[in-house]
């Protein structure tokens, strides 16, 4: 099978798949069309990771450019957004996602385009270890759900199933975080870890109540925080470096002797974008005020998807910052959340508190032994 037809599957598959799910209303059909979809990408996920490290180019998306395309969806995806806090009547997310908007345009028309050209997607062990357990352990959680969403909606006395809506932001979930893992292009990243931030949102308050409504907001003000961060990064890295390869940028970062504190700069972003979407303290609030959606999203917010995209990011750029003194911070930071969330697990009486205290205690000895960033901490955190 053709390495383009095993990516599409994993990344382009369940947004389509998430489209015709919107628009399934019969129970019977979607719990034909969720276990067939499901099947198909993992059976994709799996054979990626058999086939090893690879490099594919896509130069064109229906004809159009596909960096055009995906700028042009980057900044929808932020008007989107920009509009739920409108409509939200939150100052604090309109103007962080104004302030990326900004942002964005000014990435896009304005910092000079010199670079060579991107390679769309390029995977090593690390993505493939990742497309893999997000494929499988998050279609397992969505097979799941269908079974569990019939009792949840029977017991909250629905007449109208908000079941359409919510397996079609899980499909987006899926295919984004492959999307965050397998992409070479910042940009495009960009638009996958934004993605996830508002797939979060929409499930976390799926049940409308004031209590899932006031923790989405949470869950949203503060990853949209990540999400200016990550702009922040780009800017700096564009501007630096000259590229938004994510492969290049590595390759220059490691070939030089990093004693400029202003060269991390856009790495210490990175790592506040890591930070919020992983949850580590003082931003660990919003994942455990995800503990009342409804079971398979704090399963996949748990496992297989959002708080797993930090720990990559860190994965991902920790070579550019070894040896260095903000190596040595983030393994402190990753520390301290992890002491500090064991001792508030084992003082909670309610059993989803301490999932979620102990979920963020493990993200917290990941990014530790990401700190730490030896070779033998490295394999201990993937």
């Amino acid at each position: 099978m053709k390495m383009s037809t095993l990516v599409f599957c994993c990344v382009a598959l369940p947004f389509i798949m998430a489209l015709v799910l919107y628009f399934t209303q019969s129970s019977g059909t979607r719990k034909l069309i969720v276990p067939a979809a499901i099947t198909i990408m993992a059976v994709a996920a799996v054979t990626l990771g058999a086939n090893g490290a690879f490099r594919l180019e896509v130069g064109s998306i229906l004809g159009l450019s596909a960096d055009s395309v995906f700028s042009v969806l980057d900044l929808l995806l932020l008007v989107y957004i920009l509009g739920i806090g409108w409509k939200l009547g939150s100052r604090l997310i309109m103007g962080m996602t104004l302030l990326q908007l900004v942002g964005m345009l000014y990435l896009k028309f304005v910092l000079p385009g010199h670079e060579v050209p991107i390679t769309a997607f390029v995977a090593d062990g690390l993505s493939l270890i990742m497309v893999i357990i997000i494929t499988v352990v998050g279609g397992l959680i969505t097979i799941y759900g269908m079974g569990y969403m019939d009792l949840h909606e029977e017991h909250l006395h629905l007449r109208v199933s908000r079941q359409p809506r919510f397996f079609a932001i899980i499909f987006c979930f899926l295919g984004a975080m492959n999307g965050l893992v397998l992409c070479n292009n910042l940009s495009w990243m960009f638009l996958f870890w934004e993605i996830t931030t508002l797939c979060s949102f929409m499930l976390i308050g799926h049940d409308q109540t004031d209590e899932s409504k006031a923790n989405a907001q949470r869950a949203l003000w503060m990853n949209v925080l990540g999400g200016l961060a990550f702009v922040s990064a780009m800017l700096f890295i564009q501007k630096s470096l000259g590229t938004l390869s994510t492969e290049l940028v590595l390759q220059k970062m490691t070939a030089m002797d990093v004693k400029n504190t202003a060269i991390l700069l856009p790495f210490a972003f990175f790592c506040l974008a890591a930070f919020t979407k992983s949850a580590q303290v003082p931003f660990e609030s919003w994942l455990c005020g995800a503990m009342v959606a409804p079971t398979p999203v704090s399963a996949l917010l748990h496992s297989a998807t959002m708080v797993k995209a930090g720990t990559y990011l860190l994965l991902r750029m920790a070579p550019a910052f070894a040896g260095t003194t903000m190596s040595t911070i983030v393994a402190l930071f990753g520390a301290f959340t992890f002491v500090a969330t064991c001792i508030l697990a084992v003082s909670q009486s309610n059993a989803k508190k301490v999932l979620a205290y102990s979920t963020i205690a493990n993200l917290g000895l990941i990014i530790a032994c990401v700190g730490i960033n030896t070779a033998a901490s490295m394999m201990a955190a993937t």
